[in-house]
């Protein structure tokens, strides 16, 4: 077999001038974005010593996508990009940076966190779709999934660098410089978009006349008529609802279980991260033939059973291992999904597929936060995790029975 035709240099989209500053800025905002990530639940957790409502900050960051990301489909197939992403990124630096200053000055209190949270979630609701519709617009079709997977590379040493930074600083500084540097990382990320000049792409005519309630239709209807698009969106969902909840369940799990503090929280973090960046890695240097089969059919099962045994442990060590390959199985399937979902859409509903796949992506978290939080009103993290880990792998199961009459094959949807 040849090795070349499986494996590519993934540095190599990094070629394109436009691509390679929008992946610098974006390796730069996420490191902050993860800093805050592991900064708000603590501090949340800490002012409130309730995990109902420490679940109540990471909903009321993630539902907003959940509601709207349909209408910001339309919004993101009818407007320029590059001029969404601009002004997304300049909410997220005003709302982060009054944050740090509540902080900073010593009156921070628990609803100006969930306010805090509310209003990045309405903007994370435009700005995800408009980001993953922005790619095409940066390399050729051909290179997507090499693009896709470098930025899932950049997230995950994100996930890495992010955690351990804000880790030192909670422990021995305090927690506003997490949220400074966040602020500080959204501005550099507009500075990159400035210097991007998007190549134009052919699609067919928007049809902006219309009512915003039909076009939302017709791109569910897109959807629901290309099976491949269908089969991978649900398998999302359900990983979504049950494996994303990791900001809400690790902490707790940390402080009652394992009896830790914030550093080892972030340690924790650090591995999943690492694990990431491996799984990132593992896709961008495989061929541009697309995601294989295996990604969206055995991973998600290995996936629910780390999740599973991870209710089981109660030793940093061992937990430390899990991480790594929770992580890794994690990037392995989401990364795939994306580039299942980019390669086999219409490029007239793009916005709007992207951002159904974000809906489900990151919306279907926000149930998942708030059951993980009624779970452990009532019993632990242990047990949270492990009804967590038994449902992927129940749901998927169901899933895979029904996959053969609800996929058609590819040829016939191309």
């Amino acid at each position: 077999m040849n090795t070349r035709k499986i494996f590519n240099n993934p540095l190599q989209v990094l070629s394109r001038p436009d691509f390679r500053y929008y992946w610098i800025g974006f390796c730069i905002s996420v490191i902050g974005t993860w800093m805050q990530r592991i900064a708000q639940p603590w501090l949340a957790y800490e002012m409130t010593d309730s995990p109902f409502l420490l679940s109540i900050v990471g909903v009321a960051q993630t539902a907003p996508v959940f509601i709207l990301c349909l209408f910001s489909g339309v919004i993101v197939d009818r407007f320029p990009k590059k001029k969404i992403l601009l002004i997304t990124q300049s909410v997220a630096f005003v709302v982060t940076l009054i944050m740090a200053v509540l902080i900073w000055a010593d009156v921070i209190q628990y609803w100006h966190i969930v306010a805090g949270a509310l209003i990045l979630g309405v903007t994370n609701s435009i700005d995800m779709p408009a980001r993953q519709s922005f790619y095409i617009e940066l390399v050729e079709k051909e290179e997507l999934v090499n693009a896709i997977a470098l930025c899932s590379s950049a997230f995950n040493i994100a996930r890495i660098i992010g955690p351990l930074i804000a880790g030192l600083i909670m422990v021995y500084a305090t927690i506003g410089i997490c949220f400074f540097a966040n602020a500080l990382s959204y501005a550099l990320m507009f500075l990159c978009l400035m210097f991007i000049r998007p190549r134009k792409i052919q699609r067919e005519a928007n049809k902006s006349r219309e009512s915003m309630r039909r076009q939302i239709y017709a791109g569910l209807q897109h959807i629901r008529d290309n099976r491949t698009l269908l089969v991978t969106i649900l398998g999302v969902g359900i990983v979504g609802i049950f494996a994303f909840n990791f900001t809400v369940l690790l902490p707790v799990l940390v402080k009652t279980t394992l009896h830790a503090d914030a550093k080892y929280f972030s340690y924790l973090m650090s591995f999943m991260g690492v694990g990431s960046f491996c799984g990132a890695l593992i896709v961008a240097s495989t061929g541009k033939e697309g995601p294989r089969e295996y990604t969206q059919t055995i991973i998600p099962f290995l996936l629910g059973g780390v999740i599973l045994f991870t209710g089981m442990l109660n030793h940093i060590s061992l937990l430390s291992i899990v991480m790594i390959v929770s992580g890794l199985l994690t990037v392995l399937f989401t990364s795939s999904a994306n580039s299942m979902v980019q390669l086999n859409l219409s490029e007239a509903f793009r916005g709007r597929v992207m951002s159904i796949y974000i809906l489900v992506f990151n919306g279907s978290s926000a149930i998942g936060n708030f059951v993980a939080g009624i779970v452990m009103e009532h019993y632990d993290a242990q047990v949270a995790y492990m009804i967590c880990g038994g449902s992927i792998v129940v749901l998927m199961a169901v899933v895979r029975f029904f996959r053969k009459k609800m996929l058609r094959p590819l040829s016939a949807e191309v």
